[in-house]
């Protein structure tokens, strides 16, 4: 039988478009929301809703779309120009074996990297438990007694070290000690961190250290970069008898070994969790962990997840001690960390869980007995070991032998090593290392192809236990809790993770349609070049020669990002919102101070400002002036220019986000620049919203000096159910000199950022512990933009608009739509205003938030940025279908709420005050309740096809304040 085609299938076809698949709506759809919205067409509804003084004038200038399949093989050539060498270099960085089953069914599992930071716990339980577990092996490694639930990476783990110890110290120095043995990327962050904030970094010996000028803290490295293994004992009794709190930057592989900090009287831990299962990725994303005195758990930076119980008494999880957060704190704030690493941590935090603590400590010996071996070789051929003691890295003398004949011999056998000088380089071991690699690394250290011994005779005699090599060996145990013992093999493992997994509500289940978080599709052809060895596998630290595919991808997509803001330089340095505020902030600083103007340190925020915004302006040591906003939501202009005229000398920023935060575009925002502009400062744009502008507008042409990008909203990175993100930042170009450097790439062959041929003397330090951020995530927002297009990107903005603009309009009827701008039209989010309803029903917010889950939804943003009311964004990628589901549930909801205003039902014995409905909860045998159990559990017809069960009840939130605990209960509890 003959088969052919009716029509060839083209690349341009819709059938072979992605854009036709990133879109929810169809055609017919979109017609039909535009005829409800009382518009014509899709550009009649922007018309009518974007100023036109800000609206491009054309198309962007960006490569013609691609589908998923040309774009994966265009990557995919792009990534053949990486070449993936063994990586001996170390520096916090080392290579590792990542579970298969963790690799499938977390990493690269959607229902894990789908999910929502867990603000709404009751639907949240399998990752926060997950958490738990990632918490209670940092407190059990580092013999402290709390842990976070994550942060960014290593050395900005180091420098919110820094900034609690300022903060809670009671002497009145502002000096802190950096040992000269940390990692180099470390004392970069940590110089820039406290430059802002007048800290002096005193970077030494802490062997020769007398003390003599104050200081406030001090951070160690253990074991130290070099490899040596310090006993710190000494150094911390006498930073403690001055008043100083020491913080030890600890690799937790290395505490199956060794003592942990805990024990030697550290106040503060911190690292990095990426070997334990996470790819090198170039950088990240990785899962830095912090670990602390239990006494200083309101001043914790990120988030803190801990046991509580629900209104049946069934423990319970959620983030615990929830006034920390920056949201609520604002300049007041302890950190500006709005995200952590929570995919990366369940990933860490279930290798613990699958190799148990026997598991860790025989990979941890096995690498040190490997690094011996390597030792007594080296000794053979003749070269000298500078450290006496080590755990996996070495320094090695070179003697007489010629640095370059060694690096020349290195990449004969592709091998990557640390060069510290002319005249000694460092080897770090780890768990891929092979007996293989030894001989090739001793070849290319004899210079010969017969070496002087055998491997046979170095292993003739059985390893000395304790090490001699190990000075300070750990004699307490760790991971003892039942979760790290029960599942070891993958069967047990697999059916762990999806029990976990099903607890979560996520993308895979419904909309999640919270406000100013863009929970748009992550496309599975976006993520699958993550796992790419030619991304994963790379060192951040690898030689430039090695990484051109990544130089393309970077110079690509920092190309693409500045068409689509209007700037003329990009950073990819910060990994995350926050990282991206800050360095931006810093950019502003940095170039008042060039101009003789290091005065100006005002910055001014609107009421409506994002809690970080505050925050980072505190960190980048700016003094934050408050500005109205009117009674439509907009920045009150009169206030404004007040504000600015009075502190024009001083004034520094204006951080102002577009569209608002009230979800409208503002009509005035260029006049507002104009003002900022006149008295001599510049604007800050937060880019939280740019799922509104892409296409259609753009923050440079608009006045913006600098603005974050979100790649984990607008560039479709997943949230990973808490991070990772990256928060690139786009500046004009007088701003380009100031953008983030970093030390140990520097500044010479490879540029940092486009558009920055300028002088580069005056470039920020390291705001990551990376050169590129979280890098190997970076191909997703590639992907997205290469496969998108020009016209894709614009007409995903118009729908993202149009969805809004759809749900305000049919909810109207039933919750008011507080913010509205010209036309009575949103932007891409919209808020409804649930106020009344306290007074007419009794039902608080968190009442309809917690009902919305028997429906099968996660609520919206709640309560911010305005109390009592919630914020819907539905983006571009929901289908009519799932919005009008959506609708349909909060329409049903306030017909539930009607009968209580009315008295047909109970003010205090409801649906809405009882949810969530649990399946724990209806097959009690006395049903007590006014409403039936198919009205609680089964409200709508499409729960009848499929019923998301949260697994607890709505959960007591101030019981686990009053109760604090943060690590694994017993599993008798359960």
């Amino acid at each position: 039988m003959e088969l052919t085609l009716q029509q060839p299938l083209e690349n341009k076809s819709e059938q072979l478009s992605f854009q036709a698949r990133h879109i929810g709506p169809s055609s017919n759809e979109i017609q039909q929301m535009l005829e409800f919205l009382g518009c014509s067409t899709l550009d009649e509804l922007i018309n009518k809703t974007v100023p036109q003084g800000i609206r491009l004038s054309g198309s962007l200038k960006l490569p013609e779309a691609k589908t998923e399949y040309a774009a994966l093989a265009t990557l995919k050539e792009i990534a053949s120009k990486n070449q993936v060498f063994r990586s001996f270099i170390g520096m916090g960085y080392y290579d590792c074996i990542t579970p298969p089953v963790i690799q499938r069914n977390i990493l690269e599992n959607p229902g894990w990297y789908t999910a929502y930071t867990p603000y709404q716990p009751e639907i949240a339980q399998g990752r926060l438990e997950a958490l738990l577990n990632f918490q209670t092996m940092i407190i059990d490694l580092t013999g402290l007694e709390i842990a976070n639930a994550s942060l960014l990476d290593e050395a900005t783990a180091a420098a919110e070290a820094m900034s609690m110890s300022y903060g809670v110290c009671k002497s009145k120095a502002n000096s802190y000690f950096v040992s000269q043995d940390c990692h180099p990327q470390t004392i970069d962050v940590l110089q820039t961190r406290a430059n802002p904030l007048g800290i002096k970094i005193v970077v030494g010996d802490h062997q020769t250290f007398d003390f003599s000028e104050p200081i406030f803290g001090a951070i160690l490295q253990y074991p130290a970069t070099d490899g040596t293994i310090h006993d710190y004992r000494a150094f911390v009794e006498k930073a403690h008898a001055e008043g100083a709190l020491v913080t030890v930057a600890a690799d937790p592989l290395s505490l199956t070994l060794l003592t942990p900090p805990g024990e030697f009287g550290a106040d503060i831990a911190i690292g990095s969790t990426q070997r334990f299962g996470i790819p090198l990725g170039y950088g990240g994303p990785h899962a830095a962990y912090f670990a602390t005195k239990e006494e200083y758990k309101r001043q914790v930076p990120g988030r803190i997840v801990g046991v509580s119980k629900d209104v049946r008494g069934k423990p319970a999880l959620r983030l615990a001690l929830q006034t920390r957060e920056q949201h609520i704190r604002r300049e007041k704030a302890t950190s500006n960390i709005c995200t952590a690493q929570v995919l990366l941590a369940v990933m860490a935090g279930m290798y613990a869980v699958y190799h148990g603590s026997s598991g860790l400590r025989k990979i941890a010996e096995n690498i040190h007995q490997m690094t011996v071996r390597l030792a007594e070789g080296l000794k053979q051929l003749g070269y000298s070991i500078l450290n006496e003691s080590f755990f996996d890295t070495l320094h090695v003398n070179l003697g007489e032998r010629s640095l370059e004949e060694i690096k020349a011999a290195c990449e004969a056998q592709r091998i990557n090593i640390r060069i510290f000088n002319s005249s000694s380089i460092g080897i770090s071991l780890d768990e891929t290392t092979t007996e293989k690699d030894l001989i090739d690394l001793w070849k290319i250290f004899s210079g010969k192809n017969d070496l002087p011994f055998t491997l046979e005779e170095l292993v003739s005699q059985p390893p000395l236990s304790p090490s001699p090599f190990l000075p300070l060996i750990r004699t307490t145990s760790y991971l003892t809790h039942p979760i790290f013992n029960n599942y070891h093999s993958e069967t047990e493992l697999l059916r762990y993770l999806h029990r976990l997994e099903t607890k979560d509500l996520s993308l895979t289940t419904s909309m999640i349609p919270l406000g100013s978080c863009t929970m748009k599709l992550n496309a599975t052809s976006e993520l699958m070049p993550v796992s790419w060895a030619e991304f994963a596998k790379i060192h951040p630290f690898a030689p430039q020669s090695q990484t051109r595919g990544y130089k393309i991808l970077f110079q690509q997509l920092e190309e693409w990002l500045a068409e689509i803001t209007g700037f003329a330089g990009i950073s990819l340095q910060p990994n995350a919102g926050s990282q991206g505020e800050y360095a931006g902030l810093l950019a502003i600083r940095r170039y008042h101070e060039s101009r003789g103007e290091g005065h100006r340190d005002v910055c001014l925020i609107p009421q409506s400002a994002h809690g970080t915004n505050p925050a980072s302006a505190v960190m980048c040591g700016m003094k934050v002036v408050g500005v109205a906003c009117d009674s439509e939501g907009n920045i009150d202009l009169d206030n404004l220019k007040a504000k600015a005229e009075k502190h024009g000398k001083e004034l520094s920023a204006l951080m102002v986000t577009y569209p608002s935060t009230h979800g409208v575009f503002e009509e005035q925002i260029q006049e507002i620049c104009a003002v900022i502009h006149a008295n001599g400062a510049q604007v800050y744009m937060d880019g939280a919203n740019m799922n509104a502008q892409v296409g259609l507008c753009r923050p440079g042409d608009i006045g913006a000096d600098v603005c974050h990008l979100n790649l984990h909203k607008t560039f479709c990175i997943p949230h990973g159910g808490g991070g990772p993100g990256m928060g690139p930042i786009g500046v004009a170009s007088h701003l380009v000199p100031f953008l983030p450097g970093h030390v140990v790439l520097g500044t010479g062959d490879w540029e940092l950022g486009i558009g920055n041929k300028k002088e580069i003397s005056q470039r920020l330090g390291a705001v990551s512990a990376a050169p590129w951020g979280s890098a190997s995530i970076l191909v997703i927002s590639w992907m997205y933009i290469a496969m998108m297009g020009a016209d894709g990107l614009t007409e995903a903005t118009k729908v993202a608009i149009l969805n809004a603009n759809y749900i305000a309009r049919k909810l109207e009827g039933y919750y008011p739509v507080l913010y509205k701008g010209k036309n009575n039209l949103v932007a891409h989010e919209c808020i409804l205003d649930l106020r009344s309803l306290k007074k007419s029903a009794s039902i608080e917010i968190d009442d309809i938030a917690k009902r919305l889950m028997d429906y099968g939804f996660h609520a919206p943003t709640v309560s911010w940025p305005v109390a009592g009311t919630i914020m819907v964004e539905p983006t571009e990628s929901e289908s009519k279908e799932e919005l009008d589901r959506f609708c349909d549930a909060l329409i049903a909801i306030r017909q539930e709420i009607a009968e209580i205003e009315s008295g047909k039902m109970d003010i205090r014995d409801n649906v809405l005050k009882n949810a969530p409905h649990t399946a724990e909860s209806l097959i009690v045998d006395e049903w007590k309740h006014p409403y039936s159990r198919e009205q609680a559990a089964y409200p709508a017809p499409w729960t009848r096809e499929h019923k998301f069960w949260p697994s607890v009840g709505r959960i007591d939130a101030a019981f686990g304040d009053r109760n604090f605990v943060c690590s694994c209960l017993p599993m008798d509890v359960y």
